[in-house]
């Protein structure tokens, strides 16, 4: 049962036992309150139907948003899909003294020294164009990162 069902079933009542809403004291306190409690019970139903509307809308403008995040992420995961798995701030080195692997920034890349933080020892960053695998007979791998696709792993 709806509130403004509960109101209408406390209005049936009042009305049932005659009480008297223009002489009696009581009867205009229940009359008034019986009139206040109808307009709440209308009002919380016009709540009710605009959060109804507003979920609705939350709901559209969600999917739209999903579709949004999915064209814009689409486009960095193709970017991303290069065969050696470059990212255009980070590169990935292997320090000639402990063999290991290193990923460095763009500013360090710049400086054309690192330290490893492994071993401790400086070395310079070797910046040819070779390929991620030392295989340079293949064709280009089209992703535009100056690597070569050889179909294997790193």
């Amino acid at each position: 049962m709806t509130i403004s069902e509960k109101v209408a079933y406390l209005k049936g009542l009042a009305e049932g036992l005659n009480i008297d809403t223009e002489k009696s004291k009581e009867g205009k306190l229940i009359s008034v309150m019986i009139g206040i409690l109808e307009e709440i019970s209308m009002s919380i139903e016009d709540l009710e139907e605009n959060n109804e509307a507003l979920g609705e809308e939350i709901d559209a403008l969600s999917d739209d948003l999903a579709d949004v995040e999915k064209a814009v992420y689409e486009d960095e995961e193709e970017e991303d899909d290069c065969c050696c798995g470059g990212d255009d701030d980070f590169f990935e080195t292997e320090c000639p003294n402990c063999g290991e692997t290193l990923v460095i920034d763009e500013s360090i890349l710049d400086a054309g020294v690192i330290q490893c933080p492994s071993c401790q020892q400086k070395f310079a960053l070797d910046l040819s164009d070779d390929c991620c695998c030392g295989d340079e007979d293949e064709n280009d791998c089209g992703c535009g990162c100056g690597c070569e696709d050889h179909d294997h792993e790193e």
